[in-house]
């Protein structure tokens, strides 16, 4: 049974001596990659360790409730306990051991943009900004607003934000949350413009993409990329519309086109839009991945078909629905104040058992 788990806990005896070996945090971007494959392991590890114990226990129970007498029987009475130990031990083990998403432990960056609607649905779309920012003040993550274009009535036309995790492995890891919100979300209420008290729909749209590193598997080659500079628009000080500090970067192998104008100098502008650069190429890497894997993935959810409205916040109600997991609850305040866990952990636990479905029950 768990004949799998050999070649990880392996694996993972590799990893501690690679980890303790100076030379190979000499170089950051091979420590961190080994750093979060050693932190999956662990869970690995820990979860065959407690099996393995809840099987030997079991055996020597039942060993010794063969005995004839008193003591044989007390064995006997602990035997259904230190079964159903095992089996839960059995069933922890067989979710750890079902294949992870290589990029579960990542940082992210989002981009929330407001859809059709004008603006109530920038208004929305900083709903959805606000909601992000304080579940990750909740997790205990930092973020960073990378670009925001503000509409007249305080929403956002489009916003960039960073947001990095603690570092406490993949289960942990702020991709592994975030990854779900990608696609349409749908808000129906009466808005702030309608005197009527019509109730109108509209929506904004996520995009998740997993944070790359710098010096990790990403690399832009310089002749690859096309530099506009241009003068700033909007917030943001002395510098705006006085000096040529809103940078444009065009990838020419692939079209991808990020603009950034918040920062002040020029060079703090580029480095942030190369920061979304390296993430929207990483993304577009995972996509291709992704396809090409397609008929193994074959009814899993699509976390990031963008085209699909995965989430519908009825104001009128005070109801959240999400489309997918078939999640349903009447605390929309809440959610929008920063109470996502609950929306997540059940897309998670679909995703889980459906992948766990395409293993065929286990992992044995």
């Amino acid at each position: 049974m768990f004949d799998s788990v050999t070649e990880l806990l392996a694996e993972h005896r590799e990893l501690t001596e690679r980890l303790a070996d100076p030379a190979v945090h000499a170089d950051a971007a091979l420590a961190r990659r080994l750093g979060r494959r050693y932190a999956e392991l662990g869970a690995v590890v820990a979860a065959h360790t407690a099996w393995e114990q809840a099987e030997e226990d079991l055996a020597d129970a039942a060993e010794l409730a063969a005995e004839p007498g008193e003591d044989g029987e007390a064995f006997a009475a602990e035997l259904p306990g230190l079964t159903a130990r095992r089996d839960e031990a059995a069933e922890r083990l067989r979710r750890v051991l079902i294949p992870r998403d290589p990029d579960d432990a990542r940082d992210v960056i989002m981009e929330v943009k407001a859809g059709e609607g004008g603006e109530e649905a920038a208004l929305f779309a900083g709903d959805l900004v606000r909601m992000y920012l304080r579940y990750a003040e909740s997790r205990g993550w930092s973020c960073q607003v990378l670009s925001a274009t503000e509409s007249d009535l305080g929403g956002y036309k489009d916003a960039q934000i960073a947001v990095r995790g603690t570092g406490s492995g993949p289960s942990e890891g702020v991709f592994a949350a975030l990854k779900f919100e990608g696609g349409v979300h749908r808000v129906q209420r009466v808005p702030v413009t309608e005197s009527a008290g019509r109730i109108h729909t509209s929506a904004a749209g996520v995009l998740v993409l997993p944070e790359a590193e710098e010096a990790e598997e990403v690399r832009i080659d310089p002749h690859e990329l096309k530099v506009d500079v241009f003068r700033s628009s909007g917030p943001g000080g002395q510098s705006v519309n006085t000096t040529d500090s809103a940078v444009r970067l065009t990838h020419l192998p692939t079209g991808i086109v990020v603009s950034m104008q918040n920062e002040k100098s020029q060079l703090q502008n580029r480095e942030a839009a190369l920061r979304v650069l390296r993430s929207r190429l990483l993304d577009l890497q995972r996509q291709e991945r992704e396809a090409a894997d397609a008929a193994a993935r074959h009814g899993q959810v699509r976390t990031l078909d963008r085209s699909e409205r995965v989430r519908t916040y009825n104001f009128p109600e005070n109801r959240i629905a999400d489309h997918r997991c078939g999640y349903k609850a009447y605390n929309l305040d809440a959610v929008l104040d920063g109470d996502l866990g609950p929306v997540i952990a059940s897309l998670q636990a679909q995703d889980e058992q459906r992948r766990l479905d395409a293993l065929g029950g286990g992992a044995a």
